[in-house]
């Protein structure tokens, strides 16, 4: 695209350029002439900063600046413009670092991506993290953003941390629950969670230590980051997997479902006969109120179909219970000494409570031989509706 091409689409398109700022009075200016060789529809937000860049600002009033008493953190601040772009009816921002390892001369690669695309999209800049100068620990906490990004959202991206992004405003959540660096993957995964499409496109990177100024402050703001994972995790594993699992279901009927979803889905008759005498498993086994977390956990750590054991592990339904629990008790009873005898008993949960070893062992028992029932059964009826995917 031609500068005026990106010009033009920029204005139509009602794109602005968010710098969210701290203490960057080195490279702020530059990064500021930068991007005003594209457009003049820049938000930037002063993010309480004591150094030099209040006096820069004041030679930019023509642009749209928010002067924030105190610093709050970068997801603060991004909120805060976010808010302003609306406000002024921007349908996308793209942000940009004011620290100066982002090219503004890279906005073009934002914006014909953004052209291409016949939906919202959210654009997230791919660094060359393999490049000289880049940091361990930059590369390593990419790629652990990246694995957890994967595992709530299931896409894959190369790189999660940039923060040189293009957000479509419309589409990402209004409300957000973090403040600081962790806000960044906070709004991606809580975006994907909507169904718009989280994309990567290439962009260059410089890490210039005499100019660069990170307030990244490693112990404190990746214990915020692993605790953010730890509670998108629990929620996508208790919430998002099976809200979409039921939504999709109800778009198809169950011929259609059968066929797309499970018969013709990823992997060979042999991994999805596993994947189902997985959740036959865990549905079995004695760990109430996990067993949807277990089985999920356990799917994307052996590479299994997370649809087929999902629904597998569903044999522990309520109607089902009491007769699991019984079976247990029944298989359990030569294992342990003393009355183990049940048919005498009232059936209840005290009898659970006092025959508890006597439960755990039978329900091993009973979750280990049905998985291998079902896996037989499962793997020979595969073989026989679809034989060309053993």
């Amino acid at each position: 695209m031609t500068l005026s091409e990106v010009q033009n689409s920029i204005s139509e398109r009602k794109i602005c350029v968010l710098i969210p700022t701290f203490n960057n009075g080195k490279t702020l200016k530059r990064v500021i002439e930068g991007v005003l060789e594209y457009t003049q529809n820049i938000i930037i937000v002063n993010d309480g900063s004591t150094d030099s860049t209040s006096e820069i600002l004041t030679s930019y009033s023509q642009l749209s600046i928010i002067n924030l008493p105190q610093n709050k953190g970068k997801g603060n601040a991004l909120k805060s413009g976010f808010r302003k772009a609306t406000e002024l009816g921007y349908h996308h921002a793209i942000t940009i670092d004011s620290d100066g390892q982002h090219y503004p001369d890279d906005i073009p690669v934002f914006v014909e991506a953004l052209q291409e695309e016949n939906e919202d999209v959210l654009l997230i800049g791919n660094r060359n993290m393999s490049q000289d100068g880049i940091p361990k620990k930059s590369s390593f906490g990419n790629n652990f953003s990246n694995f957890w990004f994967w595992f709530e959202t299931g896409i894959k991206l190369h790189d999660t941390q940039s923060g040189y992004r293009l957000y479509p405003l419309k589409k990402i959540p209004k409300k957000y629950f973090t403040p600081k660096f962790e806000f960044e993957i906070e709004i991606i995964v809580r975006t994907a969670w909507r169904h718009v499409q989280i994309k990567n496109v290439p962009i260059k990177v410089l890490y210039d230590p005499a100019e660069r100024v990170s307030h990244f402050r490693p112990f404190k703001d990746f214990t915020r980051i692993s605790i953010l994972n730890t509670i998108l995790v629990a929620i996508t594993l208790t919430y998002i997997i099976p809200r979409n699992f039921i939504n999709n279901f109800r778009k198809k009927s169950f011929k259609r479902f059968l066929k797309e979803d499970i018969l013709e889905s990823d992997g060979s008759n042999r991994v999805k006969a596993f994947s189902v005498a997985l959740g036959v498993f865990v549905g079995f086994s004695p760990f109430w109120g996990f067993h949807t977390l277990l089985v999920i956990s356990l799917s994307v750590l052996f590479k299994l179909n997370k649809v087929l054991a999902f629904v597998a592990s569903n044999v522990s339904l309520p109607p089902f219970i009491p007769f699991i629990i019984v079976a247990s008790l029944f298989l359990g009873a030569p294992f342990v000494a003393g009355d183990s005898d049940i048919f005498n008993q009232e059936w209840n949960f005290d009898l659970v409570k006092n025959h508890l070893l006597q439960y755990i062992i039978g329900s091993f028992i009973l979750a280990g031989t049905m998985s291998v029932i079902i896996w037989v059964i499962t793997f020979i009826f595969l073989n026989k509706v679809n034989p060309d995917n053993k």
